[in-house]
């Protein structure tokens, strides 16, 4: 096992809707989808974005791209038009879920 940053296992796209953001995580290679279906879960996304989100985490799975949908609620402090966060938009979330450290089997890492 070895501990690493999901960004060595994952790319992401992200943006904004509102009052939340949405995080596509997609995995370098199915048997990492694999991995990352089973252990990257709604409560560890919440966990990691405490500070910012507030309301709850959505998982979708999209099995045929190999990619897992993730929805942020009340995660932009009502949006672009109404806080006073400065650039409250949803497209920094993908590069701060890439940040998450992960403990990964070695045999996925290749």
């Amino acid at each position: 096992m070895a501990i690493v940053q999901l960004m060595e296992i994952a790319i992401a796209r992200s943006g904004d809707k509102g009052d939340g953001s949405n995080v596509g995580i997609k995995a370098r290679t199915p048997a990492l989808y694999q991995f990352l279906k089973a252990n990257l879960t709604t409560e560890k996304v919440a966990e990691h974005f405490k500070e910012i989100c507030f309301g709850p985490v959505t998982r979708y799975e999209l099995d045929n791209i190999d990619v897992l949908n993730f929805i942020l609620e009340d995660s932009l402090g009502g949006g672009g038009t109404e806080t006073l966060i400065m650039d409250a938009q949803g497209k920094v979330h993908g590069l701060a879920l890439l940040h998450m450290e992960m403990d990964v089997p070695d045999a996925l890492l290749g």
